[in-house]
C-alpha cells in the first residue's frame, strides 16, 4: 500500500495527527504555539478507525522522516494515540477531544488508558490539552536543544510576571 501523503513542513520534528478534519479547530493553540517557538511541525489527517492503515504507516515511518514527537487528536473513542503508539518509538502525546454526547469522558479514558508497554501521554480534553501537548513536545525537544530550553524558560518567567502584575493590579485597588 502506498504510503500517506501528507503536507509537510521541511525536517518537521512534530507531527500533529488529527482523527478528523473537524477537529482542527481544537488545535489551533498548539499549531500556534509550535510556531511562535519555531518548531517545524506537520498536520495531517488519519483516523484509527477509518483509515487504520494509513496510521499505522505514517507513524512505522516517522521516524525516518525526520520526526522526533507525534501528538495525536480525537475524539469518541480516541484509539489515534495508542495506535500511533503501537507503531512507533517516538513519543506519542495524546489530546482527547470533546466530540462526543459523553463530552470527552470517552475519548480521555480511551486515550489515558493505555496498557503496559505502549505509553501515551495524555493531555486534558480539547484545547488547553492541545496547547499542553505542544508545550510538552517543545520541552522532549529542548533536551537536544539548549536553545529551545532557554526560550521555555522565559516563556515560564513570562507568565510568572504576569502573575505577579495581575496580583498588583488588584491589590492595589484595595
Amino acid at each position: 500500500m502506498k504510503s500517506p501523503a501528507v503536507r509537510r513542513s521541511p525536517a518537521a520534528q512534530v507531527a500533529i495527527v488529527l482523527g478528523s478534519k473537524s477537529d482542527r479547530a481544537a488545535l489551533d493553540g498548539a499549531v500556534q504555539l509550535l510556531d511562535e517557538l519555531a518548531i517545524p511541525h506537520q498536520i495531517l489527517v488519519a483516523s484509527a478507525h477509518r483509515s487504520p492503515e494509513r496510521a499505522a504507516q505514517f507513524a512505522r515511518a516517522a521516524q525516518t522522516r525526520g520526526l522526533k514527537v507525534l501528538i495525536a487528536a480525537a475524539g469518541g473513542a480516541a484509539h489515534l494515540a495508542g495506535a500511533l503508539a503501537a507503531h512507533t518509538n517516538l513519543p506519542v502525546i495524546g489530546v482527547p477531544l470533546a466530540s462526543s454526547p459523553l463530552l470527552g469522558f470517552d475519548a480521555l479514558y480511551a486515550t489515558v488508558q493505555m496498557p503496559p508497554g505502549v505509553p501515551v501521554a495524555t493531555m486534558a480534553v480539547g484545547p488547553w490539552g492541545g496547547i499542553n501537548a505542544a508545550v510538552l513536545a517543545a520541552q522532549i525537544l529542548a533536551l537536544s536543544n539548549p536553545a529551545l530550553g532557554r526560550q521555555l524558560e522565559r516563556r515560564k518567567a513570562a507568565m510568572a510576571d504576569r502573575v505577579e502584575r495581575d496580583s498588583r493590579a488588584i491589590e492595589s485597588t484595595r
